[in-house]
């Protein structure tokens, strides 16, 4: 269940001191052919790290044949020295592999404003590269994590190929993507428009709906890399699903692993004018810190939900608005339904229905409660 499930790619994932823990820090993963097309979604922040700058430049080919990853340090706003670290690193890999540079994809994780330890770094890779095998994938996995308490792979399955992915992630999931990285491998026969259009409709339905404390990371990538090496071309349309099928698996292991959060909260928008007010109305939810301290605390308070849709500017009809928690209408029409002590949120799965009664469309929004240990964990982090 790995990066390296499909045909054709190795990895390794060491420690290089770049985490005060001493626990695995480097990863990369590598495309050993006969295709090196690419497809990669990055952060929508402006302000955005050197690897992403630097991975932009990679992805105007759409071609990549491996990707450099670290945690323990963002490598965000850290200047002009920043980016050369991006660089060399990119260079070294390159250098080792005969490749170059500019077909290296850099991706960092951590803290923004320490400058990298690039000594540390480039030792990491001498030694990620030496440890390059297909069965490196889960080591790979585990050199991404940051504030991760586990790692994330899945590995799908499609008539005569293989998707594979890994992605960290436990905190500032908010669109667009999330704080994450995010490599996805394949061995189909995959075009370069058709592995773009792809990725980007599967990102669409399923990392940019995740929205699990409203704040946008600077190093957000999400990188597929198609080789070919099964021969086999799908259709256009069959690749899309399984992708996108890949990408919600990995989605929900993010939002599964949140910091410190006690429930998975599911929002359903139903009967909206548009898809985007469908969207928009699940967002305002979902960055309500009222709604979701309400959820943390067991308590299906449906009048943090109504205030939230006030906000926006989607069509709708307040005395008209309908809201269940788990299946169970405590509001209706705008006023209260069933009894509430008719609600269970005992268990960490919450799926919260709004319906608009404005229109057909519907969209879905994830996001989690806001605990005591999300405040911990974000306010000790640096330390």
């Amino acid at each position: 269940m790995t990066v390296t499930s499909p045909r054709g790619f190795r990895a390794a994932g060491v420690a290089a001191g770049l985490k005060a823990s001493g626990r695995p820090d480097v990863a990369l993963v590598v495309n050993d052919g006969p295709s090196d097309v690419a497809a990669a979604v990055f952060t929508t922040n402006r302000c955005k790290a050197n690897p992403v700058l630097w991975s932009e430049q990679v992805m105007a080919d759409r071609s990549a044949k491996a990707v450099v990853l670290n945690s323990g340090g963002a490598n965000c706003y850290t200047g002009p020295a920043g980016f050369q670290t991006t660089h060399a690193s990119a260079e070294l890999v390159a250098e080792r592999l005969g490749l170059g540079a500019i077909d290296v994809v850099v991706c960092s994780t951590g803290l923004i404003g320490e400058k990298l330890d690039r000594e540390a770094l480039n030792t990491g890779i001498e030694a990620a590269v030496k440890a390059l095998s297909v069965e490196g994938g889960s080591s790979a996995a585990e050199a991404i994590m940051t504030t991760d308490t586990r790692s994330k792979q899945v590995v799908r399955e499609g008539p005569g190929y293989t998707v594979g992915g890994m992605a960290k992630g436990a905190g500032m999931l908010a669109p667009a993507l999330a704080t994450m990285l995010v490599v996805i491998t394949t061995d189909a026969a995959v075009d370069a428009e058709t592995a773009d259009r792809a990725l980007r409709a599967a990102t669409r339905a399923t990392f940019d709906r995740l929205d699990s404390d409203g704040c946008m990371s600077t190093n957000d990538t999400v990188l597929l890399m198609c080789n070919g090496a099964s021969g086999t071309e799908p259709d256009a349309g069959e690749f899309t699903s399984l992708l996108t099928s890949t990408c919600h698996d990995l989605a929900m292991q993010l939002l599964g692993d949140a910091e410190g959060s006690e429930h998975d909260i599911t929002i359903d928008v139903v009967n909206a004018a548009t898809e985007d007010d469908a969207l928009a109305v699940g967002r305002a939810i979902a960055r309500s810190n009222l709604f979701k301290t309400a959820v943390f605390g067991k308590d299906p308070n449906w009048g943090r939900i109504l205030a939230a849709v006030g906000t926006t500017d989607a069509t709708f009809e307040p005395s008209a608005l309908d809201v269940a928690f788990n299946g169970v209408w405590i509001c209706r029409g705008g006023e209260p339904g069933e009894p509430r002590d008719a609600v269970d949120l005992s268990a960490r799965e919450v799926t919260v229905t709004v319906d608009l009664k404005a229109g057909d469309e519907a969209a879905t929004i994830w996001t989690n409660d806001l605990t005591h240990a999300y405040v911990h964990e974000n306010s000790a982090y640096s330390t």
